[in-house]
């Protein structure tokens, strides 16, 4: 039964990342048989460290290290998200359980498991996590397979909800939070830099991507830092 309650909250996060992933597996197709697209989603569930990896493969310059240390700090959030969440499992969920379902930490599935009321038990969360990690992986696999076969016109104009994604996942808090409307501005004039200014045009893609969002994060953290109010 609890293995169910979490397949049941997890259902919708499934059906969502259904339709991202699709995008993500047309976008692999351009230069990836859909099989080692598909290979991406099922080791790796984060849409943003996943496109900026694919980015950097599909660079000619790119290089593992790189790819390395982008995905390092764009998924950086997770481990912080992982730390949140293991002050509310149960007892129960010991190490070799959170090492193997850390996995199943995204910005939705950790969104769902704080809200819920009382700790959190190793089903349940196997459970929450099944059908997200099924829709990101036939998502992807469906979208690589579409890739291959549709014309290139359907495919470009299926691509652009990548992009879609990422609007939604970034207006919302930057309408609300000016220090983030601002970091996010630093880092695109960054990347306008890096794109068109003479020199800085000749940094690849994946080390281009590390220093905009490490340097944007740094100036607004030096400026806007978080307040803590102390214990009473």
């Amino acid at each position: 039964m609890v293995y169910l309650k979490g397949l049941r909250d997890g259902l919708p996060i499934g059906i969502g990342y259904f339709a991202v992933s699709f995008s993500f597996g047309i976008a692999g197709s351009k230069f990836l048989s859909w099989i080692w697209v598909t290979l991406i989603s099922a080791t790796n569930i984060t849409s943003a460290g996943q496109f900026a990896g694919l980015q950097i493969m599909n660079d000619a310059a790119g290089t593992l290290i790189e790819m390395a240390i982008a995905t390092f700090f764009i998924n950086l959030r997770y481990s912080l998200m992982a730390i949140s969440l293991s002050q509310k499992v149960k007892p129960s969920f010991g190490t070799v359980k959170r090492l193997l379902l850390a996995m199943g930490i995204t910005d939705e599935i950790y969104a769902v498991s704080m809200s819920r009321k009382g700790r959190i038990r190793p089903l349940y969360f196997l459970g929450l996590c099944t059908l997200p990690y099924i829709g990101w992986t036939g998502g992807t696999m469906t979208g690589a397979i579409c890739g291959e076969i549709l014309p290139a016109f359907v495919t470009n104009a299926l691509g652009v909800a990548l992009y879609g994604m990422f609007i939604a996942i970034f207006v919302p808090p930057m309408k609300e939070h000016r220090p983030t409307l601002i970091a996010v501005l630093m880092a695109v004039a960054l990347s306008f830099a890096f794109k068109y200014a003479p020199v800085l045009n000749k940094v690849t893609f994946g080390f281009a991507i590390i220093i905009c969002s490490v340097v944007a994060s740094l100036i607004a953290a030096y400026f806007f830092p978080v307040k803590v109010e102390d214990d009473e």
